[in-house]
């Protein structure tokens, strides 16, 4: 059967990005120059540049400066070196990854699990024959599992016809999570292969991941996402080319000589993870912290299994005390938190992977929290897999909308920054991860800031003055050439841009969660769905729409009603308002990308073949 991917599959990863001694120590003291100039730069802002007459306004605008400046000492601390764990090379037998206190050594044994619920049955073949190709230098006992929710007939015919064990459920009960408990319960491998149904796994997997666990402590390894299918896009001569003839390729190719390459479609959705996991996620194993991610990682089982038992202990203990405190005499309270525990016990659920919309972080938590046992996380830098990538604005917005919300419920309902046994570095990665999304509130205000002012002509500071260039020039300057060091080479633009535009996305979720409503757990559409995107982009319209129209009127209020003072104030929040356009393109060129012809082509065959 063909696929819109098929044509893809010649794609080869990127390979890690190198680590540089000279270039970490030149980032290192351009970051510290940086938040130093930074410092100052909001000790002016509090004490001297706000403007009394309209505090509603400056006291907002300080403050969000103030936030985003907290997470942008949290980023560069998260960011402030690699230090990979050691590679090590694969074990032969259990005895050489495990305490096997005395027991007769034998081969290792690893369960692959490929999770689905109502993906294309011929797409998790191609996951399932992936999987059984993974190969591993020593005798293993590997075994294929298809974990379907779904509970489809030609899904298990599928995994009957591939020779790989079926394992469903009468019930969905906690979505993913409860679907890997119920595989658990029927599984008793050394280590647990964690896949998406689009998870396809590379022969090298098991090779390349299973010598960390040499170290008795390590509890899981998560390897980089890697989407093949991202769009590749075409250049800029052969866009306008289309557009306009020869006359468009040469005014394309003029531009790319003054520009550089520039890729039209290229990466619509912003889906390349090469940041993520290869510059933040990496960069946070020198703390120990480095979080799961799911798909592509690999659990020991003794780990997720004794971290889950000890939590659920201490969750039954702590109900067993609220319902026990009052009862002075201790004969009396030892009497009835005796009977109680055995109910209470009964009544909860017992969950070796955390029954919640981001159960991956989740579990990360409780294993890092673990207040018996340091278990420690790796980050592998090398992809070990490939996925798909949303072929539409709709399926990635629900994407970020679930980890998202996911995330910030994490933070409101079980907090991990204030209890357990984490080390400071540690709070300070999750604290660094759940405050990146409270960042929707200080967005709004650096998106609604420049619009208010042009509008009124009310500005936040009390002049736009020599000062004002000389505090906010050199941070802004210093900070920019830092992360260009810091990111080592990885294309951080589109990064930026998109964490603003997702002011909507994730303040929905914030509101969701604040409002007490459970996130729910959608399948991310691993098709592109049919229909008109714009909707989705309103207030990304609605926020270029009015940054234009204030530019308009500040300019007339300046040049046709001769407030001539104000020009200065105009230049700065124009150039701003500008920024925030060009920062929501992207978002609203995404939600009318399609696919080039062939691949809709590609996608009808497919669904002809599916019809017959």
């Amino acid at each position: 059967m063909a696929f819109y991917f098929s044509k893809f599959e010649h794609r080869r990863p990127p390979s890690p990005l190198p680590h540089s001694p000279a270039i970490e120590l030149l980032w290192q003291f351009l970051v510290v120059v940086a938040l130093i100039l930074g410092a100052n730069y909001i000790r002016w802002r509090w004490t001297e540049s706000l403007n009394y007459d309209a505090l509603w306004f400056a006291i907002p605008l300080v403050l969000a400066e103030t936030l985003a400046y907290i997470g942008l000492v949290l980023f560069a601390i998260n960011l402030w070196k690699v230090h990979d764990y050691p590679r090590r090379p694969p074990p032969r037998t259990i005895s050489e990854c495990a305490d096997t206190h005395g027991d007769e050594d034998r081969p290792i044994s690893a369960d692959i699990f490929l999770t689905t619920y109502s993906e294309e049955e011929e797409l998790v073949r191609l996951s399932i024959r992936d999987a059984k190709a993974v190969r591993y230098p020593h005798p293993i006992d590997l075994r294929v599992h298809v974990l379907d929710d779904g509970r489809r007939p030609l899904m298990r015919q599928v995994a009957e016809e591939e020779g790989v064990n079926y394992i469903t459920r009468s019930s969905n009960i906690g979505f993913k999570a409860g679907n890997l408990r119920n595989a658990m319960e029927h599984t008793s491998g050394d280590f647990i292969i964690i896949c998406d149904a689009d998870t396809r796994l590379f022969p090298s997997f098991l090779e390349h991941t299973l010598g960390y666990f040499r170290d008795v402590d390590v509890a899981w390894v998560q390897t980089p996402q890697w989407f093949y299918d991202i769009p590749e896009g075409e250049s800029l001569p052969q866009h306008w080319g289309r557009k306009a003839g020869r006359f468009g390729r040469w005014l394309g190719a003029g531009v790319q000589r003054l520009v550089g390459p520039v890729r039209v479609g290229e990466d619509p959705f912003v889906s390349d993870a090469q940041m993520f996991y290869d510059v933040i996620q990496r960069r946070r194993n020198w703390a120990n912290a480095a979080f799961c991610c799911g798909a592509g990682s690999i659990h020991r089982r003794e780990a997720v299994m004794q971290a889950a038992l000890r939590a659920y202990a201490m969750k039954v203990d702590k109900e067993v005390e609220k319902y026990a405190s009052d009862i002075k005499d201790p004969g009396l309270r030892a009497d009835f938190s005796g009977a109680m525990r055995n109910q209470v016990a009964l009544e909860t659920e017992f969950t070796p992977y955390k029954f919640h919309v981001s159960e991956d972080i989740y579990t990360s938590i409780v294993l890092h929290n673990d207040v018996a046992r340091r278990w420690k996380s790796v980050l592998h830098p090398e992809v070990e897999s490939k996925m798909l990538s949303p072929q539409d604005l709709l399926s990635w917005m629900i994407q970020r909308f679930k980890y998202a919300g996911g995330t910030l419920d994490i933070c409101f309902r079980d907090n991990p920054l204030f209890r357990g046994k984490m080390s400071w570095a540690q709070r300070t990665m999750y604290l660094s991860t759940f405050w990146s999304y409270f960042g929707c509130i200080w967005n709004i205000v650096f998106i609604a800031a420049p619009i208010i002012y042009l509008f009124t002509g009310i500005p936040p500071l009390s002049a736009y003055s020599d000062a004002f260039y000389l505090h906010s020039l050199p941070f802004l300057l210093a900070t920019e050439l830092a992360f260009m060091f810091g990111m080592w080479g990885v294309k951080s633009w589109e990064g930026k841009a998109s964490y603003l535009s997702f002011f909507s996305i994730n303040f929905r979720a914030l509101w969701t969660v604040l409002k007490g409503e459970k996130i729910k757990f959608p399948v991310t559409p691993k098709e592109r769905q049919e229909g008109n995107f714009l909707h989705l982009v309103i207030p990304q319209m609605a926020v270029i729409a009015l940054t234009v129209a204030g530019i308009v009127y500040g300019a007339y209020r300046v040049f046709g009603l001769g407030q001539s003072h104000e020009l200065q104030s105009l230049v700065v929040n124009a150039a701003w308002g500008l920024n925030n356009i060009l920062v929501m393109l992207p978002m609203i060129r995404a939600a009318q990308w399609t696919p080039p012809e062939e691949d809709i082509a590609d996608a009808a065959a497919t669904e002809s073949g599916k019809i017959a």
